[in-house]
Parts: C-alpha cells; sequence; structure tokens
C-alpha cells in the first residue's frame, strides 16, 4: 500500500473548538456591560480575519484578538482586570487536557505500518508539540508537519517529499484539509465535525473524483482499502 496519510490534529483526532466556544463564552460574559454577545462575536470574528495574516492560527492569536475586541467596543476604556481575565483564559485554553475524538486511536493505528502515515496540522508550534505530546498517539505518525497555513502549495511540497503513489488528506475542514489538498493532487476526506470554526467553512468539491466523506474515522480504514484496489 504505496500511500501517504495525512491527519489533520484539532477536531480530527482529537477536542479543540469546543475550548474556543467555551473561552468566547466566557468573554462575552466578561464583556456583558459594553456589548451583546451577537456583535461582540461578530467584532471578535472581525478581528480574528484580520489577524491570522499575523498572528496565524491558534490560541496565542486568538487571545491578542480578544484583546483587541475588548479594547474596540470600550472605546479602549476596558478595565485593567478584564485585560487581565482575557490572558488568565487564554493560559487556561492552552493547559487543557487532551481527550481524542472516537475511533482516532483505532483509525491511526490500522493504518501505521500499512501507509506512511503524517500528521499535518496548523498552529501555534509549541501548542501543537504539546498536543501531540499528550494525546499517546506521537509514536504511531512517521513524520509530523505543524504547517502556518495549509494551501496547494504546502500540501504539493509534502507530498513531493514524502514521494509515495498516492496521497490522502484527513481531516474536518473543507477549507483547509480537503480542498488544498486535492488540488494538490491528492485524496481529500472530509470527516465533518459538529463544531468548526467560522473561517474554516466551505462549499465541498462533490464534483471532484478526489473527494470523500465520511461519517467518522472507524471507516477510513475500509475507504483506504477501497481505493487501493
Amino acid at each position: 500500500m504505496d500511500w501517504l496519510i495525512g491527519f489533520d490534529a484539532d477536531d480530527t483526532l482529537w477536542h479543540n473548538e469546543r475550548f474556543f466556544r467555551m473561552t468566547q463564552e466566557h468573554f462575552a460574559e466578561l464583556l456583558s456591560d459594553h456589548a451583546e454577545p451577537g456583535h461582540l462575536s461578530e467584532k471578535l470574528l472581525e478581528a480574528e480575519r484580520r489577524n491570522i495574516g499575523r498572528y496565524g492560527f491558534g490560541i496565542k492569536g486568538f487571545t491578542l484578538s480578544m484583546i483587541e475586541t475588548a479594547l474596540e467596543v470600550t472605546d479602549r476604556k476596558v478595565p485593567g482586570e478584564v485585560i487581565a481575565a482575557i490572558v488568565e483564559a487564554g493560559k487556561e485554553m492552552l493547559g487543557h487536557p487532551i481527550e481524542l475524538l472516537p475511533h482516532a486511536k483505532d483509525a491511526v493505528e490500522s493504518l501505521s505500518g500499512r501507509a506512511e502515515i503524517a500528521l499535518i496540522t496548523k498552529g501555534d508550534l509549541l501548542d501543537q508539540e504539546r498536543k501531540l505530546a499528550q494525546s499517546g498517539l506521537g509514536d504511531l505518525f512517521d513524520a509530523v508537519e505543524i504547517v502556518s497555513a495549509k494551501t496547494p502549495q504546502v500540501y504539493g511540497r509534502i507530498f513531493a517529499r514524502h514521494g509515495r503513489a498516492q496521497s490522502m488528506m484527513v481531516g474536518n475542514s473543507l477549507r483547509s484539509d480537503v480542498i488544498p489538498a486535492i488540488d494538490a493532487g491528492g485524496y481529500g476526506v472530509h470527516v465533518p465535525h459538529d463544531l468548526t470554526f467560522a473561517l474554516e467553512h466551505a462549499d465541498a468539491p462533490e464534483d471532484s473524483a478526489k473527494f470523500r466523506r465520511i461519517a467518522d474515522l472507524s471507516e477510513l480504514e475500509q475507504l483506504v482499502l477501497a481505493l487501493s484496489d
């Protein structure tokens, strides 16, 4: 089986977005005297969209975007204790224990040794390394690729470097895991998650011969076997 199979990390192998949602609810409580939750959410998303190019994806950039939003909605009059609470919320996010999603370990184990297995994830280097170490999955991967963005060019370089006959990317994000991997010549396998960051939404490439969707990771091994026939 001459495959390179790439796995996304956050919300594909372990929970992640739920911690952002919980922190955003806390953020809304902290700023409740200054902005309605819906308006605050819109302003925060605008800040995140502006700042991704500066800070990249991850908790640290999210925390800075919350601080920027707090300054904006209070006309720079946000109390110091609120800023301190936002910083503390960011630190708590960085300390959340890792909880694997159902079938994650079995899926990686079942393909390990039969294909080259890579973790391909984006975000803060230190945080992603921490999560991988705590996940208990680290020894199952032949390679770990932590990138600042997932583009067709990035996938193309990764696929070429590993030099397998077939490449596949498995993940919950159509925008980051599926579409650019297909554009780079690989298969893109969508594993939907109930919670997905707003900036990761995209239309499914239903007309692509290399697009697949599975209900969860328990279906991955059979998919790979079917594509190998």
